[in-house]
């Protein structure tokens, strides 16, 4: 084995740092998501197609949050900007307790904004390990911050479990006040990121310049990668919304809807110890196409039928499909722009794809209270196709080029 690289052991103390983030401060993100729609349901007196509007609140707040996050995190720093972010995120957990001990919907979903706002810095750790990276190094460094979600699915369902009655007799208050404390948690440990941590990969190439927006997001590999990117993330949070609604309705209790997403974001995350390697190996667009059609299997095993372990092993299905779909789309953006060109391409790529995530979880509610668990999934098929025919278009594209 060849020795590391100063670049490389650079590039792996950051992915580090940023991984160990990820999982406590990711982790208000299941608290949101594992309790949004519940607790919406717990507050609405009338309408529950309403439910998951503080999930699409969350996700809202990631989509609004993502070019600001990008230009803020440039100004400052990734540590200062990064610490920001876990400030917002303990200040949206202090507005959300603070709607539910007032019984006040609409302030809950403000709530989830905010900590969404919060999330789109944390969406941003992926890229600041990629962008310190060397160019061999970049797909195993964002393999790294998202393995640190392996511990997110732990950390986050055992808070929901344990805190959710803290507050009692207001249900779900205290795992939402838990995300100050995460968040506090989270700038400590960006606190030990450098402040002016070298960027190994500059120094490989000549940057060429910035060139326009609409020549970045026209090329083919973008274009594919962003949209792969929106139907893996769209897709995964479309069904993960409706099911913690879907297993309280079908008579199981909120703690094993819990442990069903804790299963899920296990999922989504274990394997980023092995996708960078394979995407090194195999290619992205094989990554990805193997990603939606798991994403195809979680919605074949959801529909075969409604006892605890066909949505359990439905859940995980879907968290697998999501990560090779969504590294693998990652990996794709990453390497369509230049460093010059990073910031609003990073940001631009946010907006759409939380946008898209917000809309869906939104929809979420709104199909499976008009039409049920079933109609949910369906929709899974012509999505993950229309990807698929994407990237088949991008192999015959490259095939000819």
């Amino acid at each position: 084995m060849s020795e590391r690289t100063p670049a490389e052991r650079e590039a792996r103390r950051t992915a580090l740092i940023l991984a160990a983030s990820q999982a406590v401060v990711g982790s208000a993100a299941v608290v949101c998501i594992s309790l949004g729609a519940l607790a919406g349901q717990y507050l609405l007196d009338a309408d529950k197609s309403l439910a998951t509007a503080p999930v699409t609140g969350f996700n809202v707040g990631v989509a609004i949050g993502a070019i600001p996050a990008a230009s803020l995190i440039r100004k400052l720093g990734q540590r200062n900007g990064f610490q920001l972010g876990t400030a917002t995120t303990a200040l949206g957990g202090l507005i959300a307790t603070l709607a539910l001990l007032q019984s006040s919907f609409w302030l809950f979903v403000a709530g989830l904004v905010v900590v969404g706002l919060g999330g789109a810095f944390v969406q941003q750790f992926r890229f600041a390990a990629a962008d310190n990276a060397p160019p061999e190094f970049k797909a195993r460094a964002i393999s790294f911050v998202l393995a640190g979600g392996v511990f997110t699915a732990v950390i986050g369902p055992q808070i929901v479990i344990f805190t959710r009655d803290l507050l009692a007799p207001v249900v779900f208050a205290g795992a939402f006040l838990s995300i100050v404390g995460l968040a506090a948690v989270g700038a400590i440990l960006l606190s030990f990121l450098r402040v002016h941590a070298p960027a190994p990969s500059l120094a490989s190439h000549v940057d060429c310049g910035a060139r326009g927006l609409w020549e970045i997001v026209s090329q083919p590999q973008f274009a594919v990668g962003l949209l792969c990117a929106v139907g893996s993330d769209a897709m995964m949070s479309f069904v993960m919304t409706g099911a913690p609604l879907a297993m309280v309705g079908c008579g199981f209790t909120p703690d094993q809807a819990a442990i069903g997403i804790s299963w899920h974001v296990m999922a989504m995350f274990a394997p980023s110890f092995i996708t960078g390697a394979l995407i090194q190996r195999f290619g992205k667009e094989a990554i990805v196409a193997t990603g939606l059609i798991l994403l195809s299997a979680c919605a074949i095993v959801a529909l075969s039928g409604i006892q605890l372990w066909q949505f359990w092993t439905a859940l995980v299905l879907l968290g697998l499909g999501w990560n090779f779909g969504f590294i693998g789309a990652t990996s794709m953006v990453a390497g369509s722009y230049r460093t010059s060109e990073k910031a609003k391409v990073q940001g631009i790529h946010d907006f759409v794809l939380f946008g898209s995530v917000a809309f869906g979880s939104l929809m979420s509610g709104a199909v499976y209270n008009g039409w049920g668990w079933d109609t949910l999934n369906w929709i899974v098929f012509p999505v993950s196709g229309l990807c698929l025919l994407g990237l088949i278009g991008l192999r015959l594209g490259t095939a000819r080029g």
